[in-house]
């Protein structure tokens, strides 16, 4: 037999064969396809779980996908993390993922997953910056909250660069963080949570500038006056009363005497409730009011709207005084001599109830108090434009 009938044989046998088991390896074929499919379907379409168990997991920034993908298999977020990591390649979504605090479940398919990391929808806190922090309080209020370190916070606070790209003038941005709630993730970063901050100032500066306009006020000196008002006043019934007793002591040029301003300026900061003494307000500094004329240098504490519109809208009173009561209100004189009796009232009263206290209580400390008594000569009149208060 020649070799071309053995090459006919073989390939009629052949195809006899294939004719014979078309149906079988048809149904193979099938299966394999089955098998794949349902392999397909269970890695990256079905949760790991049909209970949905929540796990807050923590993508730290600079974490290679692989890493991710494991932590995410051991706390049950995805069913394999070798199928998952290959799911992010196809997709082509890897270098889109962004760090951060997140809350996920077991319930949460592998396209779920990824698309909650590409959209960066970590968990947010809120974060309450109260009225009248400083920069220092207001940094640790973040660095508490896991939002950033206070110490970057400092410095970045201090950086000119960012100051003039906010489009604020000053040393620092003291006055124009914006005292209110923000949903911060932890993890922020000092800069983005400044930037809100001051973005929320500005939003709520912006229905204020037309009437410091009218009055000739810059936002500078707006936010400096709404800062120690912020600092003076404890009752929202006073702050235009107190702005008032400012903007009238301006117009006559003499010294604002504020206290708040005497420690601010201090290379040792004062706690929180330290009384401010004698000593105190002697001490030379740029934002001391009893030692310079006019305005400080720049603002004392970051004031919210309250105050800023307390600067705009004084009270139309002739108030030159104040003194604290004690009970955080204070008694307002049109003059010295009415003022000097306030003093001598109250702050007798003040130290015979602490002397009270202390015989019933010899290791109790006495209360804090914000003696601020805005009093003093006749200084020359500053440059600082101000127009009569509105009514």
């Amino acid at each position: 037999m020649t070799w071309e009938k053995k090459l006919a044989k073989l390939w009629n046998s052949l195809s006899n064969w294939f004719k014979e088991r078309t149906v079988d390896l048809l149904i193979t074929l099938a299966g394999i396809g089955v098998v794949f499919s349902a392999t397909g379907y269970v890695h990256f379409l079905v949760p790991p779980s049909w209970e949905r168990h929540s796990k807050v997991v923590t993508i730290q920034a600079g974490m290679g996908f692989r890493d991710i993908a494991r932590i995410l298999e051991e706390n049950g977020i995805v069913r394999d993390r070798r199928s998952f990591y290959l799911l992010a390649r196809m997709e082509e979504v890897i270098p889109k993922v962004k760090a951060g605090e997140y809350e996920m479940n077991t319930g949460m398919t592998p396209g779920m997953v990824l698309s909650k990391l590409m959209r960066g929808d970590v968990i947010k806190y809120p974060i309450t910056i109260p009225e009248g922090f400083n920069l220092f309080q207001i940094g640790e209020v973040l660095h508490h909250a896991g939002v950033c370190s206070k110490k970057d916070f400092m410095e970045k606070v201090k950086d000119s660069s960012l100051v003039a790209s906010l489009g604020l003038e000053g040393d620092n941005l003291e006055g124009y963080l914006f005292p209110d709630t923000y949903n911060f993730p932890k993890g922020l970063g000092e800069e983005l949570a400044i930037r809100q901050m001051v973005a929320r100032f500005k939003n709520v500066y912006t229905s204020l500038a037309k009437r410091a306009e009218q009055l000739g006020l810059s936002r500078k000196d707006v936010v400096i006056l709404a800062s120690m008002i912020e600092k003076e006043a404890a009752d929202d019934q006073e702050r235009r009363l107190i702005a008032a007793v400012f903007h009238n002591r301006l117009q006559r040029g003499m010294a604002l005497q504020s206290d708040p301003t005497a420690v601010y300026g201090l290379k040792t900061r004062k706690a929180k409730n330290e009384k401010i003494t004698k000593r105190d307000l002697l001490q030379k500094t740029p934002y001391n009011t009893y030692q310079i004329s006019g305005l400080p240098k720049g603002p004392i504490a970051n004031p919210g709207f309250k105050s800023l519109y307390a600067v705009l809208y004084p009270a139309d009173v002739s108030y030159l005084y104040f003194v604290s009561k004690n009970d955080r209100t204070h008694y307002f004189s049109h003059t010295l001599d009415e003022h000097n009796r306030a003093v001598a009232k109250y702050q007798r009263r003040s130290k015979r109830d602490l002397k009270k206290k202390t015989t019933v209580n010899p290791s109790s400390q006495p209360p804090a108090a914000n003696p601020s008594q805005t009093e003093g000569g006749v200084e020359p009149k500053p440059t600082f434009p101000l127009s009569k208060p509105a009514p």
